[in-house]
């Protein structure tokens, strides 16, 4: 990975940086590293699940299932670009990165994680014009609209996300070459800078702010509409029927939000909080989501279900 280029004569920076894994934790490095790894195994094995059957299966060639293979793909990208590294932080104390390759994982882990943001706030808008609109949503949500939508999300993640490596290789590291984490992420570096790093900070809040604020508030936005069409239907059954197909939406919503609010208010506010415990909780908003999503899916999705089932018995006759 070496995407940006470090060498830069009129200020000090390091050739490598040394990654310490889970500070204060280092001899349970092995065994922290079990349920980490079989995390990383379902999230891989399950999202490349997700998009063999939505590959296979043309009845699931449409605007819900595209952007779900969009959340698969991303996910794969987002866990594959720390977690093998992590994993060889604990197994075979490989802690050295270089600092190309350091600034490529952080643009890496800030792009898909805001790629990942835009797509469930596509799923919401999915969600909204096949509850509100039903007879409308094919001719709304065609797929050159769908491809239109995954092409605005990617671009506005690659564009929100590109400061940050920038910001990073700017400053100057004369202190210490060493990151109290297992992977390179912006707040993680620039903490090492023997400089006034205010406005890498204040780029990420805003980064926070303008992308996850602005997702969170269109899909709320998107859940009252959904929600006032669903009070109005005449029977409790089709209230619950249909707000049934929201579920899954809903739950990968919580997955990834809920631990990424807590890691980057942490991250930035937390003096007092032990760095090992810092450290974990943005492993949790690494490897849960990619490993819940596809189990969400699988799971709440009857069309996904369906076509999981039919796999397997094939498989057993």
């Amino acid at each position: 990975m070496s995407f940006f280029n470090s060498n830069r004569t009129d200020f000090t920076n390091p050739s490598t940086f040394i990654l310490l894994g889970i500070p204060g934790l280092e001899a349970a490095h092995i065994w922290i590293s079990i349920p980490f790894c079989a995390m990383y195994v379902i999230a891989v094995l399950g999202n490349f699940t997700i998009l063999f059957i939505v590959k296979m299966d043309p009845s699931l060639h449409g605007p819900m299932f595209y952007f779900l293979c969009m959340l698969a793909v991303t996910d794969l990208v987002m866990s594959t670009s720390t977690i093998p590294k992590m994993l060889s932080i604990f197994w075979f104390s490989s802690t050295e990165i270089s600092f190309s390759a350091c600034l490529t994982q952080m643009y890496f882990i800030h792009c898909f994680s805001a790629m990942e943001s835009g797509i469930l706030m596509a799923m919401a808008f999915d969600r909204f014009v096949a509850i509100c609109h039903p007879l409308r949503h094919s001719t709304i949500l065609t797929n050159s609209v769908v491809a239109k939508i995954g092409l605005a999300v990617v671009l506005r993640s690659g564009i929100i996300t590109l400061p940050y490596p920038f910001l990073a290789r700017w400053w100057p590291y004369c202190r210490t070459n060493i990151i109290p984490h297992f992977c390179c992420g912006h707040i993680a570096v620039v903490k090492l800078a023997c400089a006034d790093f205010s406005i890498s900070s204040y780029y990420g809040l805003f980064d926070l702010l303008s992308v996850i604020g602005t997702d969170v508030f269109f899909i709320t936005v998107s859940y009252t509409l959904i929600l006032k069409v669903i009070f109005c239907l005449p029977t409790k059954d089709a209230q619950l029927k249909t707000f049934g197909t929201c579920i899954s939406h809903l739950c990968a919503i919580l997955a990834l939000y809920i631990p990424d609010f807590f890691s980057s208010l942490t991250h930035r506010f937390g003096h007092n909080v032990p760095r090992h415990f810092l450290v974990l909780i943005a492993s949790v908003n690494l490897l849960v989501p990619p490993m819940l999503h596809p189990i969400i899916y699988g799971v709440r999705t009857k069309q996904m279900r369906d076509r999981l089932l039919q796999l397997f018995t094939y498989k057993e006759t």
